[in-house]
């Protein structure tokens, strides 16, 4: 069964994401965390430009081992898993969880076999999804069977982000809306696409504002509920 999909993001009111950049400085808090806490998710996932920011190692060496492109869980029994979509097994991780929750890397089957050592050597799961490309769909249905998630959190990038919208799998957004501007072009959004992408829509039928939180200082949670139809 699909898990109940929860896209939580915060950014300026311009759609940017980078609060670094945001002006004027130092809006918006600490409230990402603790939203995150509060929607309380059996896994979490983003995408490879966001994961590589956690990691603390280096690309694995070669070796001559071989591995079955068949799914591999170091661990069953975590309260929340970290799931990370890195298609072509870019990223030496160097340690196997972020915060406490163990990590969970979505690949595809053409990654090398070096690549799944290492994986295993750093107790770090892994999922196959797709022989050339990530099938979210099947991603989301995976993470159900295997380690039984019901409820995830999608939480960028933008290009995840985009890629979760676009295939018509986000139920529910929340986005902490802070009083403040990037304006300069370069900063990532809550949702984007590859040049690939670029023309292709979200199959979204509605929108419904559920909820409009005051967080303080002016920063705003906005929660929306998401109807689908078919991807055209």
């Amino acid at each position: 069964m699909k898990p109940y999909v929860i896209c939580l993001m915060a950014s300026s009111l311009d759609g940017r994401t980078h609060p670094s950049r945001w002006r004027p400085k130092g809006v918006g808090g600490d409230w990402f965390e603790r939203i995150h806490d509060e929607l309380g998710g059996d896994a979490w996932v983003i995408g490879r430009v966001t994961g590589s920011e956690f990691a603390k190692g280096k690309p694995y060496p070669e070796t001559d081992a071989k591995f079955p492109r068949e799914n591999w869980i170091a661990r069953r029994d975590a309260k929340t898993y970290g799931v990370v979509l890195d298609a072509y097994g870019k990223i030496g991780w160097g340690r196997s969880d972020i915060g406490g929750d163990p990590i969970v890397v979505v690949l595809t089957e053409g990654v090398p076999d070096s690549h799944l050592a290492g994986l295993r050597a750093e107790g770090v799961s892994y999922i196959f999804a797709g022989k050339s490309g990530i099938d979210l769909a099947l991603t989301l249905d995976i993470l159900s069977r295997e380690l039984g998630v019901k409820r995830l959190l999608v939480e960028g990038g933008g290009v995840a982000n985009g890629a979760f919208l676009r295939a018509g799998l986000i139920d529910e957004f929340n986005l902490i809306l802070s009083p403040a501007i990037d304006g300069a072009r370069g900063a990532p959004f809550v949702f984007d696409s590859t040049e690939a992408d670029s023309e292709q829509r979200a199959p979204l039928t509605a929108m419904t504002l559920e909820s409009t939180r005051d967080l303080g200082g002016g920063v705003l949670l906005l929660r929306y509920l998401i109807q689908n139809g078919a991807s055209k």
